[in-house]
């Protein structure tokens, strides 16, 4: 598995969007490059991504700005990694069907971590990875 800057910078934008949303407020575009350290350019690209598939609204005007579609503790973390980049939970190419099925790497060890953080990801919505955050900040560890 790997994860892109994309599917890195989005987690971090929909995460504020979450963190902005749980106080009434919207969430603007500046406001979370800002706050993300992300290019308002390329974190454009990533919000369109996030709106297509239906995790953020956007809304115009004075009062405008992105909130979540849903509630946070509705959205998992695969639906985030999938709207911005399929391949990062993707098991590893196919098999050569000619060779059989080959013990190596990739599918010994590779595929079987990628299923096991696929099931985690599943099982992980984004109310949740809030709360790690907000535990891990508390003890001066990690700030979002």
């Amino acid at each position: 598995m790997r994860f892109t800057t994309k599917a890195e910078y989005g987690l971090a934008a929909i995460a504020d969007i979450a963190l902005q949303h749980e106080q009434g407020k919207k969430a603007v575009t500046s406001e979370i490059a800002r706050r993300q350290n992300i290019s308002q350019k390329y974190l454009e690209q990533i919000l369109l991504q996030l709106r297509r598939s239906n995790l953020i609204h956007a809304a115009k005007g004075k009062n405008g700005g992105y909130s979540l579609s849903q509630a946070a503790s509705s959205i998992t973390i695969t639906e985030v990694l999938n709207a911005l980049d399929s391949s990062i939970l993707a098991d590893s190419s196919e098999l050569d069907s000619e060779d059989g099925i080959r013990m190596n790497l990739k599918f010994c060890l590779w595929d079987k971590i990628n299923r096991n953080m696929r099931e985690y990801m599943d099982s992980l919505t984004l109310a949740e990875l809030l709360a790690q955050c907000d535990e891990f900040e508390s003890r001066g560890v990690y700030a979002i």
